[in-house]
């Protein structure tokens, strides 16, 4: 089934929501230039009040490896999403850095036209200490901007699609795509601050559209 990531949570309300609404994953955006970072006080205080059974991950923007692995130490992430410039060999120490396979690791990619499409694997991922156990494919980050889905129409790996999405195409994105998971921030958002009614909507509507695809 689609999986559900709720990024940008930064408050204590958040939290609640995302509790009630309970998606997959939850994302806590370690980028200082975003309207959305969270301090790692203010994320471990967070994490503490979060269902046990959603997922958070850390969004990171060519970020010092020890910083990643004191997030882990302290079980405030349990999935780490690279969002910068972030190669092989980075990929590569940070893997040996955390020593810990239960730790997944998620590489974004923007996706403007048909040859970045290349760089995704076409299957499930090989396992690879210097590779991603999962991509995310966006239009930029923090962009609400969507791109051309139909670039990903016959794409059989294991994705994360973001980038634009909302309650007024998340239908079509999934009929489209089917991904493994679907990545949603900006709109689950009004005025830039989550929209309960809006998280639980959008939930209902992958419920209701998701795929049986990448189980």
């Amino acid at each position: 089934m689609t999986r559900v990531k709720m990024c940008g949570l930064f408050r204590d309300e958040d939290i609640s929501y995302a509790n009630e609404v309970k998606p997959d994953y939850i994302g806590f955006v370690f980028y200082p230039k975003s309207h959305r970072y969270v301090s790692i006080e203010k994320a471990q205080s967070l994490k503490a009040r979060l269902d046990p059974e959603i997922k958070a991950v850390g969004v990171f923007v060519d970020s010092d490896i020890s910083f990643i692995k004191e997030l882990v130490a302290k079980n405030i992430i349990d999935i780490v999403q690279l969002h910068g410039h972030e190669d092989s060999n980075y990929i590569h120490e940070l893997r040996k850095s955390i020593d810990n396979p239960d730790i997944s690791i998620i590489q974004a990619i923007v996706i403007k036209n048909e040859a970045d499409i290349l760089r995704l694997p076409q299957n499930d991922f090989i396992d690879n200490e210097f590779s991603a156990d999962y991509y995310l494919v966006d239009s930029g980050m923090g962009s609400g901007s969507s791109f051309n889905w139909d670039l990903l129409k016959e794409h059989n790996g294991k994705i994360f699609l973001a980038g634009g999405l909302n309650t007024e195409n998340i239908a079509k994105a999934l009929s489209t795509v089917k991904p493994f998971a679907v990545d949603v921030s900006s709109g689950i958002e009004t005025d830039r601050i989550k929209d309960f009614d809006k998280m639980k909507k959008f939930i209902s509507l992958v419920k209701e559209n998701r795929s049986e695809r990448n189980e």
